[in-house]
């Protein structure tokens, strides 16, 4: 990997999930993460369910109820060209720098009109004003490019929205604001077959070399669409394996217990 280019260094991460209402309730959720993920790759992180992995998205974002008690996670500054630490900077200095997370379960927000959030968006993610002029024809090439419906954006954010719209939505948002880093938080679930193929040729045509794409999944099925370049597998707060994409493979005959029982032997 000496060619590529790092984008995010995750090093020797321990996180504990702190209870907003009772700040001495705390559950130590990671163990020991270390990750590099670099640009132009395509990497998928899968796991069982209580492994860590959306704990691990939530930590890189710089989720308020989430504490890295040890550890250090490291980002590409896109302006000095120097990795530096990221974990004291809160989640819209995060996405400032191009970190875009997609949520499992996007919110409703009646009385927001999407078009009013999404270039609200824009505008923090650039920092200045966007035209209406401009915007409206940035939307429109997105969502050419996406094939979505122009009827959404005449809706309330996500009011109403079937699974498959919520996640392109996701997709949407992601094709505007343009990050550096995507981390996609099972952005496979709860969609049939048609939207998952639909969300995937839309995360498709965004993959390019200056940019990382981070695929939190279960299943194999979203891998079909969407090739990874590195497969890393997450159990116990740990990572126990990674590979390429013939890991997907691996998992699909063995399943997760068996490759767990072999990181627990081989310590």
């Amino acid at each position: 990997m000496t060619n590529q280019t790092l984008l995010l260094d995750i090093q020797n991460v321990h996180a504990e999930y702190v209870n907003p209402h009772n700040q001495n309730e705390k559950i130590q959720i990671l163990n020991g993460i270390n990750l590099k993920l670099y640009k132009g790759k395509t990497h998928a992180i899968m796991g069982p369910n209580g492994s860590g992995k959306s704990t691990l998205s939530s930590v890189v974002m710089g989720h308020p109820h989430y504490r890295i008690t040890q550890g250090d996670i490291r980002y590409l500054n896109p302006e000095t060209s120097q990795m530096e630490s990221i974990i004291g900077l809160q989640p819209h200095e995060r996405a400032k720098k191009g970190i875009f997370m997609s949520f499992q379960n996007p919110v409703s927000v009646p009385g927001l009109p999407v078009t009013q959030f999404l270039r609200a968006s824009l505008q923090n993610i650039r920092g200045k004003d966007i035209t209406v002029k401009d915007f409206r024809k940035e939307l429109k090439t997105s969502m050419e490019s996406l094939q979505m419906n122009p009827d959404l954006m005449k809706r309330y954010l996500n009011e109403g929205f079937s699974g498959g719209e919520k996640k392109r939505m996701e997709i949407l948002q992601l094709a505007l604001l343009q990050p550096r880093l995507a981390i996609l938080d099972e952005i496979d679930s709860g969609l049939d077959i048609d939207a998952l193929r639909q969300v995937s040729e839309g995360i498709n045509r965004l993959v390019d070399q200056e940019r990382a794409f981070v695929l939190i999944t279960h299943y194999k099925r979203l891998l079909d669409y969407i090739a990874p370049d590195n497969v890393h597998i997450i159990a116990e707060g740990r990572i126990i394996k990674e590979g390429g994409p013939e890991l997907v493979d691996i998992l699909e005959t063995t399943g997760y217990e068996e490759i767990v029982k072999a990181a627990k032997v081989n310590g």
